[in-house]
C-alpha cells in the first residue's frame, strides 16, 4: 500500500468509525454465532498472494463485524465498561502511526515526560495525596502484580529477587472475599501461593470488616506466617462495595504490612469532591490503581498506578544493560524500570487528548448522570413488588432479582432464564452475580454515550420478560 493508497482507505476507516459511533446501539449487544461459526469463514492458510485493501475491509464488515460483541453500546450492561471517547480514538490512531516505543525517556522524551504530567493531573482530579507518583500500565491486574511483587521485595530487602525463594518465607496476603480475581493471579504468579490468600468476611455492606482483618493477621502471626500485603477496594467487582480504607491503613501501619488500595472501576468517582468519602485513609497506602479505560472515557488499555515509594517499585524492577544506559538516566524517569514489560506504549496521548477535550467538568458531568441513572433504577426496584435489591446501591451498579411470592429453591432458575431471554434478544446485555447463594441479576452501566433512556430501556426489557417467564412458570407448576 503505497501513501495515496493509505490516504484514500484512511479516509474510508474514518467515515466507517465514526458512523459506527453514531450506530452502534442498533447492533445486537451479543452477536447471534456459535462457537467455530466465525472459525470457519476464515481460510486455514494465509495467503500467498497479496490481497486488495477492498477486499480486506469487506471481510471485516461481512465476517468480523457479526461476530463481535459491542462493549461501547449503551446496552451494555455487563461488565465494567471498557469506554472510549472520540478524541481517545483520534490519539490512539496517532500513537499507531508514530509506532513509538516508550521504554525510557530517550526513546521517546515527550511521551516520557507527558505520561508523568499526566499522573499529576490525574492524581490532583482523583485528590491523591501530592507525595503519590507512579505512571501508566497496561490494566489493573499487572498494577496490582507489581505491588505484590514490591511488597515481596521491600519485605525481603530484595533478597528474593536476588536469590529465589528460600521455601520457608510463609508470606500470607489479605483482602475481602468479594475482591476481584486479580489477588489471587497476583499471588500465584509471585510464588506467595493462592492457598496463602486470605479472604476476610465482609459486612452487611459487602466491606471487609477490619475486626476480623486483624484477627486473621493475628493469628497467622501466632502461627508462623509472615503477613505481606493487604488489599482494599474502593469498588468491588460484584457490588462496588468499599472497603473502610481508613481503618486497613491504621491496621496496615501496626503491623508493617503493604496496603495497596484496588479502584479500578470506581477510582474515577473521585472527580467528584462529593465522593471522596470513599478514599479516606488513602493518604496512608502504599500503592493505588484505578483505570481511566474503564469509566474516564479513555479506550483500552490505560491504568493508572501511584506509589508513595517510588524507589522501592524501581529496585524491584529494574535491570541496567549496557545498551539501555543513557547520560540522563539521573536526571529523568525511565517507565521501563517501573513496572513489567520493557516495551511500552504511548497510552499518555490518549489521556492528554481526553481530559483536554472533556475537560475536568465534562468528566465529571458524565460521572454524576451515571450515578443519578444508578441511582434512579434504585427507586424503582425497591418501588416494585416482584423485585428485591440483593446489595447496596452506592454507585451505578445493581444487583437484584425477580422475587414475587416464590420460595427461595426456584428463584435462582427463574432469574437466570430472564437472564437468558433478554441477553439472547440481543438488545440489552448484562449478567449475573451470586450474593450469599442468591442468583442477582447484575446490572452496570457507565458507556459513554450512556443516556436515562437506556437504564429506563433495560428496566422495561427485564420486567417484561420476567413476567413472560413467570407466567411459564406457573402453567408449568
Amino acid at each position: 500500500m503505497n501513501s495515496e493508497e493509505f490516504r484514500k482507505y484512511g479516509h474510508e476507516l474514518v467515515d466507517w468509525m465514526a458512523d459506527y459511533f453514531e450506530d452502534v446501539e442498533s447492533y445486537p449487544v451479543l452477536p447471534d454465532v456459535a462457537p467455530g461459526d466465525i472459525m470457519r469463514q476464515i481460510p486455514d492458510k494465509a495467503p500467498e498472494q497479496p490481497e486488495g485493501f477492498e477486499s480486506i475491509f469487506s471481510d471485516f464488515k461481512s465476517k468480523i463485524l457479526p461476530g463481535m460483541t459491542h462493549w461501547e453500546s449503551p446496552n451494555f450492561m455487563a461488565y465494567f465498561p471498557a469506554n472510549k471517547s472520540k478524541a481517545s480514538v483520534l490519539a490512539e490512531m496517532l500513537m499507531s502511526t508514530m509506532g513509538a516505543q516508550c521504554m525510557m525517556w530517550l526513546t521517546s522524551p515527550a511521551a516520557a515526560e507527558l505520561e508523568e504530567q499526566m499522573m499529576n493531573w490525574l492524581r490532583d482530579m482523583l485528590g491523591l495525596p501530592q507525595h503519590f507518583t507512579g505512571c501508566i500500565q497496561d490494566t489493573a491486574s499487572t498494577a496490582t502484580l507489581c505491588a505484590i511483587l514490591t511488597a515481596r521485595e521491600q519485605a525481603t530487602q530484595y533478597g528474593i529477587n536476588r536469590k529465589g525463594f528460600a521455601g520457608d518465607e510463609k508470606f500470607t496476603i489479605y483482602c475481602s472475599e468479594q475482591i476481584h480475581s486479580s489477588i489471587d493471579k497476583g499471588a500465584k504468579i509471585a510464588g506467595i501461593g493462592q492457598n496463602q490468600v486470605r479472604k476476610i468476611p465482609t459486612d452487611a455492606q459487602y466491606a471487609l470488616k477490619a475486626d476480623l482483618l486483624r484477627q486473621f493477621i493475628e493469628q497467622d502471626i501466632a502461627d508462623g506466617f509472615r503477613p505481606l500485603c493487604v488489599v482494599s477496594a474502593i469498588g468491588t467487582t460484584g457490588t462496588t462495595a468499599v472497603d473502610p480504607i481508613a481503618a486497613i491503613s491504621d491496621i496496615c501501619e501496626e503491623f508493617n504490612i503493604w496496603h495497596h488500595v484496588d479502584a479500578a472501576y470506581a477510582g474515577t468517582v473521585l472527580v467528584l469532591p462529593e465522593m471522596r468519602w470513599m478514599s479516606e485513609g488513602v493518604e496512608r497506602a502504599d500503592s493505588f490503581v484505578f483505570n481511566p479505560h474503564k469509566w474516564m472515557f479513555t479506550n483500552f488499555d490505560c491504568t493508572a498506578y501511584f506509589v508513595k515509594d517510588p524507589a522501592a517499585l524501581v529496585n524491584t524492577f529494574a535491570i541496567s544493560l549496557d545498551i539501555l544506559k543513557t547520560d540522563v538516566d539521573n536526571e529523568v524517569k525511565n517507565y521501563r524500570d517501573w513496572g513489567i514489560p520493557l516495551g511500552r506504549r504511548f497510552r499518555a496521548l490518549k489521556l492528554w487528548f481526553v481530559i483536554r477535550e472533556m475537560g475536568v467538568s465534562g468528566i465529571q458531568e458524565k460521572i454524576r448522570s451515571h450515578i443519578a441513572y444508578g441511582q434512579w433504577l434504585r427507586t424503582e426496584i425497591e418501588a416494585h413488588s416482584d423485585f428485591e435489591l440483593l446489595a447496596p446501591v452506592i454507585l451505578n451498579t445493581l444487583n437484584f432479582r425477580f422475587r414475587a411470592d416464590e420460595a427461595e429453591s426456584t428463584l435462582n432458575e427463574l432469574n437466570k432464564q430472564i437472564m437468558d431471554n433478554v441477553n439472547k434478544s440481543g438488545k440489552l446485555f448484562f449478567v449475573q452475580n451470586v450474593l450469599e447463594g442468591r442468583f442477582a441479576l447484575r446490572l452496570a452501566f457507565g458507556g459513554t454515550e450512556l443516556e436515562k433512556r437506556h437504564v429506563e430501556n433495560a428496566w422495561k426489557l427485564i420486567r417484561e420478560e420476567a413476567v413472560r417467564v413467570y407466567q411459564q412458570f406457573k402453567q408449568k407448576t
